[in-house]
């Protein structure tokens, strides 16, 4: 038998270190070749690292949110034959090995608790029981179970676990909560007092949009501009090409018309369709107009960006949006469809609120704002009507758009979309 070191690969553009995210095997675990095993994120993505070789997991090189450089020993298989790394260094060497981490994008477990034992991954689903673990142990879940268990009133620590290493998953909540006798005779209700905590590390995905709003509010000088716009005839064009051609070329949402406007808008507003360079001082103005699509998915905020907005059609827009916002919510994004936006386009669908101050996503210099549409009553010639009503809330960099610039450029979307029909004059 032999001994197989992977080591943390040269990800490209530069990158000299990268942080490690989630671990998908734990020491003890038999390995198949091009199994992925382990998640690293560089400043633009996350990258899946396939096992070259099958074998046995000897070592892991670290934790879940370490920093990791490019070329340092990620974990040991060992292998059939002689593997890549001799018998007398590989002693010399060998790392101590690192404890099993809980597989959680973005949420690696403490040492203290990585180094328990784990328990075997049942064959079945076992029934729900009310398991009394200590009030400080902090049980293995995911933060969509955790979120739930909560909207629920319900202690982890009170229900069995039937995932890898005893993690509580959505079927173990459902199991407990089909016994409320024994659940409400052994575990606390809703209104009982509390006096747990949970710490969480901030690794992976969260760091990086910690670190990069940030980096945003310290060295942009923000300023918003919110606008309300009747959207009543942009509506009903919608709901008209969605019933006339949405079974054959896909169904339309806004989002495909507000960057049908930006577009058309960026055309007066060259500077607003920019990224600053405040190190070297140099403003770019971009010719084609890649739009980054903020995406809410499990793990936190990603913009995945849709390139040459400028030449697409509106379906052939809305397809892309689509399929950029499924590959960042499933993790799948790459590099360069993370990368490279020019202007931003962020909206909460029904949750936008009336108003938001969304932050510039740097080098870009502006980001527009999508709230939820409503309907209002509307003076029109002397008339109260209902219509339509939704506000665009924007931010831009004063260092480079000044405020009329700004305004006018947000007054051009809005006379674009409540006249839908100047959208496709050219």
């Amino acid at each position: 038998m032999g001994t197989h070191v992977i080591k943390m690969p040269d990800i490209g553009e530069g990158i000299a270190q990268v942080e490690l995210v989630e671990w998908f095997v734990k020491v003890g675990d038999t390995v198949t070749e091009d199994q992925v095993v382990a998640d690293v994120m560089t400043d633009k993505a996350t990258v899946e690292i396939p096992s070259p070789v099958s074998g046995k997991v000897l070592a892991l090189g670290g934790q879940p949110g370490e920093v990791m450089a490019v070329g340092s020993e990620l974990i040991r298989i060992e292998v059939e034959g002689t593997g890549n790394l001799q018998e007398s260094t590989s002693k010399a060497a060998e790392p101590t090995p690192a404890p099993a981490a809980e597989p959680t994008v973005g949420a690696g477990l403490p040492r203290e608790e990585a180094s328990k034992p784990t328990t075997p991954v049942p064959s079945t689903h076992q029934p729900a029981a009310i398991v009394p673990r200590e009030a400080n142990e902090r049980p293995l879940a995911s933060p969509a179970v955790r979120k739930r268990a909560l909207d629920a009133g319900i202690e982890l620590r009170y229900v069995h676990g039937s995932g890898p290493a005893g993690r509580i998953l959505h079927e173990d909540l459902d199991a407990f909560l089909t016994q409320p006798t024994l659940s409400s005779q052994s575990a606390p209700g809703g209104y009982a007092k509390r006096s747990d905590s949970e710490q969480i590390p901030v690794i992976g995905l969260r760091r990086k949009i910690a670190q990069r709003m940030q980096d945003a509010k310290r060295r942009v000088a923000h300023f918003s501009y919110v606008e309300e716009i009747d959207v009543t005839a942009l509506e009903e064009l919608r709901l008209h090409l969605n019933k006339k051609w949405g079974d054959s070329r896909g169904k339309l949402t806004l989002l495909p018309f507000l960057v049908r406007a930006m577009v058309v808008a960026l055309r007066e507003f060259p500077q607003i369709n920019a990224t600053y360079d405040d190190e070297a001082q140099v403003i770019t103005r971009h010719g084609a107009v890649h739009v980054g699509i903020a995406t809410q998915g499990d793990n936190g905020l990603m913009v995945p960006v849709l390139r040459h907005a400028e030449a697409g059609s509106l379906w052939s827009n809305a397809g892309e949006i689509v399929r950029l916002a499924n590959a960042a919510r499933g993790n799948k994004a790459s590099r360069e469809e993370l990368s490279g936006s020019t202007i931003t386009l962020t909206s909460l669908g029904a949750l936008g609120g009336i108003v938001s101050t969304p932050v510039v996503n740097t080098p870009e210099v502006a980001i527009v704002g999508v709230n939820r549409m409503v309907e209002r009553p509307m003076v029109i010639n002397g008339q109260i009507v209902i219509r339509k009503m939704m506000n665009l809330s924007s931010s831009f960099d004063h260092r480079v758009v000044d405020g009329m610039d700004a305004a006018l450029f947000i007054q051009a979307i809005r006379g674009l979309l409540e006249q839908p029909a100047s959208l496709f004059v050219e």
